[in-house]
């Protein structure tokens, strides 16, 4: 059996890194390959995560209407489905949606439409922004309360700390919602460390944790799930290289893995590609493929009933690959 085959999960996807080039080409009538280089990571200068930030900006601004926005979430579901996931958690922040006058209400709404398929379960996070005003975070907070999603802090975590939205996240705590935030991308131990302290059982990337083997203690004894995004860890500089990703060691270590694309788009993977990828470059088995993904199950967003039914679906293709090895 190929890495194609197996029936993965996938819980750090952002919607807009995401876009097809071909959609976004047509929305806006403009030449493919200008649009691709607005969009993809290629061969320019890219030193840092605030330099990959930027790929977001042209893509949002064919992302405000309803149509567009069940379009592109529609062709997302389909796109995975080619990968072969049968449980995807896609997020993205409803704030950058507003600038043709949508109401938040009906961005998630349009959103919640084009990712709803009989083939793939997915929940929707919202994300709240680094560097944006307190007063949208709050938005983001009480808008997921209403429709009981769960919230991401992402952006550019050298810029802006965890610190700085510790009142969004005791709220967050009070009304019981599920969260995640992105650290460990940017910054090392510190920024992980303050993410831990606000009660967070998983970590967008996760990965810079530099050798602290009390910190590593830490997120094995409390259970803490790292989203790791392999070319996008390149991407962004934080290896010179995938051979020097230290993905391996930590799922040696025992530490709570995931593998994800983080963007689709501006990454230009998916991922039967990052599979292939580790695989290539370490001595990952299937078995170990099949293991990460029941752990990601396990600490996805999903509640009990779904989680057993979908661990049933992987378990099933787990004893299929070792009856036919």
């Amino acid at each position: 059996m190929e890495i194609k085959d197996l029936k993965k999960i996938e819980l750090h996807l952002h919607l807009d890194g995401s876009v097809r080039v071909k959609t976004i080409t047509e929305l806006s009538s403009l030449d493919y390959s200008y649009v691709e280089k607005q969009m993809v990571i290629k061969d320019e200068k890219n030193e840092s995560l605030t330099d990959y930030l930027k790929k977001f900006s042209f893509p949002l601004k064919f992302m405000q209407t309803e149509n567009n926005l069940k379009r592109i979430a529609k062709e997302l579901i389909e796109d995975l489905i080619k990968d072969n996931v049968i449980y995807a958690e896609v997020r993205f922040a409803p704030i950058k949606h507003m600038d043709a006058g949508l109401d938040l209400d009906t961005i998630v709404m349009s959103v919640l439409a084009g990712l709803n398929n009989d083939k793939v379960k997915t929940k929707l996070i919202l994300c709240m922004m680094r560097g944006d005003t307190k007063e949208n975070n709050d938005k983001i907070v009480e808008l997921a309360r209403k429709y009981n999603l769960p919230i991401d802090l992402a952006g550019d975590e050298k810029r802006y700390p965890n610190e700085l939205y510790k009142e969004q996240f005791k709220k967050i705590r009070d009304y019981g919602l599920k969260y995640t935030i992105h650290a460990g991308e940017a910054k090392g131990p510190k920024s992980i460390m303050s993410a831990l302290d606000f009660g967070t059982k998983r970590l967008g990337h996760g990965v810079k944790i530099e050798g602290d083997e009390k910190l590593i203690e830490r997120l094995i004894k409390n259970d803490i799930l790292l989203e790791v995004c392999p070319t996008s860890n390149v991407n962004t500089k934080f290896v010179s290289d995938i051979k020097y990703h230290p993905v391996y060691d930590y799922y040696k270590k025992g530490l709570n893995i995931s593998i994800s694309t983080d963007n689709r788009t501006v990454s230009n993977t998916n991922l039967n590609k990052e599979y292939k990828m580790l695989m290539d470059n370490f001595p990952f088995e299937v078995e170990d493929f099949i293991n990460i993904n029941v752990n990601s199950l396990k600490h996805s967003f999903l509640n009990d009933e779904d989680i057993e039914e979908l661990e049933k679906v992987l378990k099933e293709y787990w004893i299929l690959f070792l009856f036919y090895k």
